[in-house]
């Protein structure tokens, strides 16, 4: 098929353009992180002088749990590298030297469809807080996968347990409430 016009060509070039777009979104899912667990208010007595009248560091006594689902689509686009979960907060009312940190335990996977000699691993993130970053991401833990992917395939993982603690609290930092958003994120290692 030929077509002259400048007009034309451009009109048909956006309608093939829109049609395999359609066609490749119904083939696509998107890779999803759950959060279950509840905001964390951390008592901290009111420092007054130096000494050893507080902690310095704090836990939080509610682990937060993730979860979620990987499409075929996004391990086939992984192949053996796996995906991992980062972290990175996001201030609302906070005071740079406060420092916030996570350490995580558990991890489950199942995987969906027809899969040979496959298996997923958790991997870091359970020996020693990891310092979440404002200015970047930073990974908590990864996701291996192993096998041959077959047909179908998916994953769903659960039970990664996530334990924050908070770090730098000082008489130098003025009494008030402070508060900043955690952002989790899953994506390719």
């Amino acid at each position: 098929m030929k077509i002259k016009s400048p007009f034309l060509k451009e009109q048909f070039l956006k309608r093939y353009l829109y049609i395999i777009t359609l066609i490749m979104g119904s083939y696509l899912e998107g890779q999803t992180i759950n959060l279950a667990g509840a905001n964390w208010n951390a008592s901290v007595p009111t420092i007054t002088e130096a000494g050893t009248n507080y902690a310095g560091t704090y836990n939080n006594p509610g682990l937060l749990t993730l979860s979620g689902h990987l499409p075929g689509s996004f391990l086939n686009l992984l192949g053996s590298s796996g995906a991992k979960i980062s972290m990175q907060y996001v201030p609302t009312n906070w005071n740079s030297s406060l420092k916030l940190y996570a350490k995580r335990s558990g991890g489950s996977a199942v995987i969906n469809g027809l899969c040979v000699l496959c298996s997923v691993t958790f991997s870091g993130g359970t020996a020693n807080y990891i310092e979440i970053l404002q200015s970047s991401a930073v990974t908590l833990s990864t996701i291996t996968f192993g096998g041959v992917l077959g047909v179908n395939n998916s994953v769903d993982y659960s039970a990664v347990s996530v334990q924050l603690q908070m770090g730098g609290v000082s008489v130098t930092i003025p009494a008030a409430s402070y508060s900043a958003q955690i952002v989790f994120t899953i994506g390719a290692n």
